[in-house]
């Protein structure tokens, strides 16, 4: 800083400094007394500062030129130069607040075009900045008047200040139809400025307040392009319907810019409506066949459906291997790499689980074999073996004959008991198609119609999100789904719907709703689930044909059908076909509107909260608990699935999980009993395989509610919550569960169920449909959830009645939670990695850690809920950036070992 010096260089107007400040008292006049007393406070540094700027201040206003321009000079040096804390105004700008008025009625005396009259706006410009009344955006007037200088040289604050100025003037321009390119050129300098000076997120929210994104990707280089994207996506979940789109295309195009194309697949799988030309484009950008394996990896974890044509790998034996990742048959053997290497391969027994011997009291010495119980043993033993290909009550070595243990368990079960236990063995062997299909063989020969059904639907489970270029499950199922037998239908039918969930496969199409349309052949249950079945198949597809084919079966219900609990299942397939699909429900939605009166509401409700499932629309969740905050007579069932709607639209980020959570002990407090059953069910999917102290605790309260329904829900959801996390908490809690209800058969059922979950697959599983660092939803896994909650909406007729089965369509969002390594050759490989907290960066500078209180193991690892991994070694490169399921790792060229 120089004042000192600067009086006398004021040249030839020095001699008239005496007569000088005599046309000032009049401007001090009025706060005379008031500015003695400030003067006295000032250092006599300040005093100098001041008195030099009064000065400048006149001699601006002086008739010569060239004075007026060296006095504009000096004031904008001065203005520069003065460096401030973040917190206190710049001294110029305070000592020349007081004059700012006079300035600004001189500016408007001087004569237009002149040099001068523009550095005058230019300093009025950077004044206005204190100054200007709220509103006014004297800043950006001044500016664009002004002559057209580096804008970063005024500061960052004055930046930012006219960043959001530019935006309201844009709002008002726009609404005046008003031409805005000068502001447009302007911001063309702030975006380039702050993303020179690490501001990415300042430059984005700037260029979606003037609607023009596009600009981003000429200012983006590769040193900010993560950290924009990262912003980019994050804010999407806030933004309104196009926006949210358009921000994730940019995001897309700046990826493919800098040949970030794992992080680009990830977004083109999350724009729907263009998911598979992105797809294709990130494929084609490369040659590296690595890679593609690598996307291969991630598109099967999403669980897309997709055929590798010669555009993508033109080689026969590529394209093959490329078919394989995607087709996920590499999935039972890293299952099986992970629980090798924890050494958790032994089978275990349901009584392994629920560990009577630690029950004190009552319950504990209740042996007797009922079959409720045999049947909740079963889908316990299914639940905790999943994936492992051996359990001790249905794949036990039968060392007497050929049917030896395995065929006791079934017949320890009661008809339609059968039918699961067959259908466990599908659990057991899950995504191992080729034993799965043997060993399911010799069921399919039974008499047991129970039997074959169940073995049926264990086919559709076993080849469950695992495809095979010969479909065996089709060739197999599609013989039985026109059987006489109800239950072997059903068996063939949902079979069918959990083997080939999102694949949209046309065959299918024509078979289920020919079925669907036949209601003189078809019962009632038959139709009901080859609509869950094409729910399922065409998940999120929009597909008109088959809303139709559904409406047409909801319409022509009679009243007594319409009464039926199972009924509620017909919505929710239509739901199926637009989920998370947002205003392509609304036509389908409007036919609704005509279907009788029973179940014109639910069938509402259920639409409308499927269609913005994952979404975190706002909007949709207060219409949702308006709804739930009615009271009406009794009968409305249409609450149920309006509690679970909120749950399902605000699971889609953080913040609304929360809120949600709070909304809904709201409910618990001053909802009718209808709405109290659903929060427990939406409080299991809003944390599910995610066990949140708080929600534990609510759901711990409610599992002891005095109204059977809320605690049987509440039970179940426990299992949610922790499901595949071998959570010691809720483990506790279930025990203790189970011997407080040990006379309730009902609700031993559901503790034991819970239990199944907890612990499943032996605690290598989740149920979360989101996964790649909770980025991505996977539909399918969603779907799944979605049709058993609403099951569970009504347990007495379903769960606990004979369509005890239901559950077992949860295996579409079981998914291994972990993290395998593998080499190029995508065989395991162990290396060091950190897993900790996820730590959220969004738009914080520099490089900040990603996780925090990380411990190092070494692959393949167990990802919990909210936790992340990064590589601990510089000897590989992992070839995606969110280490997650299969990862492919290549060596690190430039390195080289100590």
């Amino acid at each position: 800083m120089a004042p000192p010096e600067n009086p006398n260089g004021a040249g030839p107007a020095a001699p008239s400094d005496p007569t000088q400040p005599q046309p000032q008292p009049p401007a001090k006049s009025k706060g005379k007394k008031k500015d003695e007393k400030k003067d006295d406070d000032l250092s006599e540094e300040d005093l100098a500062l001041k008195e030099q700027l009064e000065l400048y201040v006149v001699r601006a206003q002086d008739a010569d030129p060239g004075v007026q321009k060296l006095a504009l000079e000096s004031m904008r040096q001065e203005i520069r130069s003065a460096t401030s804390s973040m917190t206190s105004v710049p001294k110029p700008l305070k000592f020349l607040r007081p004059h700012y008025g006079t300035l600004k009625s001189y500016f408007e005396t001087m004569p237009e075009s002149s040099d001068l009259k523009r550095y005058m706006a230019d300093i009025l410009s950077v004044l206005a900045l204190t100054m200007s009344a709220e509103g006014e955006r004297e800043s950006l007037k001044y500016r664009l008047l002004g002559s057209e200088g580096d804008i970063g040289s005024w500061g960052h604050e004055y930046v930012r200040n006219l960043a959001g100025e530019i935006a309201q003037e844009f709002q008002k321009r726009q609404d005046d139809d008003m031409p805005i390119d000068a502001l447009m050129e302007l911001v063309q300098q702030i975006v380039s400025f702050h993303m020179k000076h690490n501001a990415e997120p300042e430059a984005v929210d700037l260029l979606m307040e003037v609607e023009d994104l596009d600009l981003l990707v000429e200012h983006v280089d590769s040193t900010n392009y993560k950290r924009t994207c990262l912003y980019l996506t994050s804010s999407s979940k806030y933004l309104p319907a196009p926006d949210d789109m358009l921000a994730l295309d940019i995001a897309y195009t700046i990826y493919m810019k800098f040949e970030d194309l794992t992080s680009a697949l990830r977004i083109a799988l999350l724009l729907d409506n263009k998911s598979m030309q992105y797809v294709k484009q990130v494929y084609t950008a490369t040659e590296d066949l690595q890679l593609k394996k690598q996307f291969s990896f991630i598109i099967a974890r999403h669980g897309l459906a997709m055929e590798i044509d010669d555009e993508i790998a033109a080689d026969d034996n590529d394209k093959e291997g490329l078919q394989e990742i995607v087709n996920n048959s590499k999935l039972s053997e890293g299952y099986l790499t992970l629980a090798r290497d924890i050494e958790v391969m032994e089978a275990k027994s349901p009584e392994d689980i629920y560990k009577v011997h630690l029950i004190d009291g009552r319950g504990a010495s209740s042996s007797l074999d009922s079959a409720r119980q045999n049947l909740a043993a079963t889908f316990v033993n299914a639940f905790v073996n999943a994936g492992f290909g051996q359990d001790k009550l249905m794949t036990a070595p039968s060392d007497s004959s050929s049917s030896g243990a395995s065929g006791n368990w079934l017949f320890k079960n009661k008809e339609h008991g059968k039918a699961s236990a067959a259908a466990s063995l599908g659990m057991i062997l899950l995504w191992d198609t080729d034993s799965g299909l043997a060993q399911l063989d010799k069921y399919l020969h039974s008499n047991d119609a129970h039997v074959v059904a169940g073995a049926l639907l264990g086919i559709g489970i076993v080849t469950c999100g695992v495809k095979n270029d010969c479909d065996p499950a089709l060739a197999i199922l599609m013989e039985y789904i026109n059987k006489d037998d109800t239950n072997i239908r059903i068996g063939a039918i949902l079979g069918l719907g959990i083997a080939y969930a999102g694949s949209q496969k046309e065959e299918l199409k024509s078979y289920l709703s020919t079925v669907l349309g036949d209601s003189e052949k078809s019962t009632l249950e038959v139709l009901i689930f080859s609509a869950i079945a094409l729910g399922l198949v065409f998940v999120g597809s929009c597909n008109e044909e088959i809303a139709q084919s559904i409406i047409f079966a909801l319409m022509e219900r009679s009243e007594a059908e319409l009464a039926e609990p199972i009924i509620r299942l017909l919505p929710v397939a239509l739901g199926l076909l637009y989920l998370g699909k947002q205003e392509s429900v609304e036509a389908t939605a409007e036919v609704s509107k005509t279907f009788d009166e029973k179940i014109r509401k639910y069938c509402d409700v259920t639409l409308m909260s499927l269609a913005y499932a994952g979404t975190g629309n706002v909007l949709k969740v207060q219409k949702l608990l308006g709804i739930c905050s009615q009271h009406l007579e009794k009968g409305e069932t249409h609450q149920g699935p309006a509690v679970l709607g909120i749950a399902l639209i605000a699971m889609a980020e953080e913040l609304g999980a929360e809120m949600a959570v709070r909304s809904l002990e709201r409910l618990l407090q001053y909802g009718e009993q209808n709405i109290r059953r659903a929060v427990p069910l939406a409080l299991g999917i809003l944390c599910i395989s995610n066990p949140k102290v708080n929600v534990m605790d609510t759901l711990s309260r409610l599992s002891h509610d005095a109204d059977a329904d809320v605690s049987m829900a509440a039970i179940i959801s426990l299992g949610l919550i922790g499901a595949g996390t071998n959570n010691a908490r809720i483990a506790g809690m279930l025990r203790n569960l189970s011997s407080y209800y040990y006379k309730e058969a009902a609700h031993l059922f559901c503790v034991r169920i819970a239990q199944g979950l907890v612990h499943l697959g032996k605690g290598l599983l989740t149920l979360s449909p989101y996964h790649s660092d909770r980025f991505l939803l996977s539909p399918m896994a969603l779907g799944g959830l979605v049709t058993v909650l609403h099951a569970c909406l009504d347990m007495k007729s379903t769960i606990l009645g004979k369509y005890h089965y239901i559950l077992y369509i949860i295996v579409l969002a079981m998914q291994p939670r972990m993290l395998l390594t593998v080499d190029e050759d995508l065989k395991p490989l162990s290396v060091p990695v950190r897993v900790g907290q996820a730590v959220d960066v969004v738009g914080q500078a520099g490089r900040p850690k990603t996780i925090t209180g990380f411990q190092t193991h070494s692959t393949p690892v167990l990802l919990a809920a909210g936790e992340r991994a990064e590589l601990a070694t510089e000897k590989y490169i992992p070839l995606t950036s969110v280490l997650e399921g299969f990862v492919i790792l290549k060596k690190n060229p430039e390195y080289n070992e100590e």
